[in-house]
C-alpha cells in the first residue's frame, strides 16, 4: 500500500478545517502538529487540558520555556492574550461545551463513528487522559491517524474491538490516505491522497465506503 501523506501533511490538512474564532483542543501525538500549520489569516484559540489557553506553534530550541508545555508535554509558544488556569477549570471548559473542535489520535474508528483510542488490549495498559471528556464535550471531533496498523490491519473497522472512548462521537477522519466524513448513511470518502485511488483506500478499510460525487484529491 502507498504511504500517502506524512504526519505533517495530515496535520496541515486538518488545520484547513479550522475556522476563525474556533476554540480547539489538540490531543497528544499526531494532533499536536496541527498547531504548526494554523492559517495565518485565521484566528484560532488553542486550548490545553493542563490549563493553557491561547498557545501557538511548537517552540524552537532557542524559544523553549520549560514552564510552557501543552497536554502532550511539548514545548509551545504563546499568542497574544494567552492565559493560564487550574486543571479543573480547563475540564469545566470542555464539559461545558465550549470547545468547537477536538483533534484526537485514534486506534480504531467504527463505521458508526465509535472511537477507541486509549488502550491496546494486547499491551494491557492504557491512558484515558481527557479523551472521554473531549469526545462528549466538543462540538466536532476530528481523528488524525494512520489508515492501517504497522502490520497492515485496518484502523477503520465495522466494529471496534478495542475498549471504546466514546460511541458515535467521531465526525471526521483524516488519515495518510483519505479524508472521510461519518454520516448517517455510512462513511463518506470525500478526498484521497495524491496517487491513491478510491479502490486502494477501500482495500484497507473494513466497512464499505460511500464515494462522494465530488470526490477529489486532498488539497494542501
Amino acid at each position: 500500500m502507498k504511504e500517502g501523506l506524512s504526519r505533517e501533511l495530515i496535520a496541515l490538512r486538518i488545520a484547513k478545517e479550522l475556522r476563525d474564532g474556533y476554540y480547539v483542543n489538540l490531543g497528544i501525538g499526531l494532533p499536536t502538529l496541527v498547531s504548526n500549520f494554523l492559517p495565518p489569516d485565521v484566528h484560532v484559540t488553542l486550548h490545553s487540558e493542563n490549563g493553557l489557553l491561547g498557545y501557538g506553534r511548537q517552540a524552537e530550541i532557542e524559544e523553549i520555556d520549560y514552564d510552557l508545555i501543552n497536554a502532550g508535554g511539548m514545548y509551545v509558544t504563546l499568542t497574544p492574550g494567552a492565559c493560564f488556569f487550574h486543571h479543573a477549570d480547563s475540564f469545566a471548559m470542555i464539559r461545558g461545551g465550549h470547545i468547537d473542535v477536538s483533534v484526537l489520535g485514534g486506534l480504531q474508528v467504527s463505521e458508526k463513528g465509535d472511537l477507541a483510542n486509549w488502550m491496546v488490549p494486547t499491551r494491557g495498559v492504557g491512558s484515558v487522559g481527557g479523551a472521554m471528556d473531549l469526545v462528549s464535550g466538543a462540538r466536532r471531533v476530528i481523528i488524525a491517524m494512520e489508515h492501517t496498523t504497522k502490520t497492515g490491519e485496518p484502523r477503520i473497522v465495522k466494529k471496534c474491538s478495542y475498549p471504546l472512548t466514546g460511541k458515535e462521537v467521531v465526525h471526521t477522519v483524516v488519515t495518510n490516505l483519505a479524508f472521510i466524513e461519518v454520516t448517517r448513511d455510512g462513511l463518506l470518502l470525500k478526498e484521497v491522497a495524491q496517487g491513491v485511488s478510491p479502490e486502494e483506500v477501500q482495500s484497507v478499510t473494513e466497512p464499505r465506503l460511500l464515494i462522494s460525487p465530488d470526490l477529489k484529491e486532498i488539497e494542501l
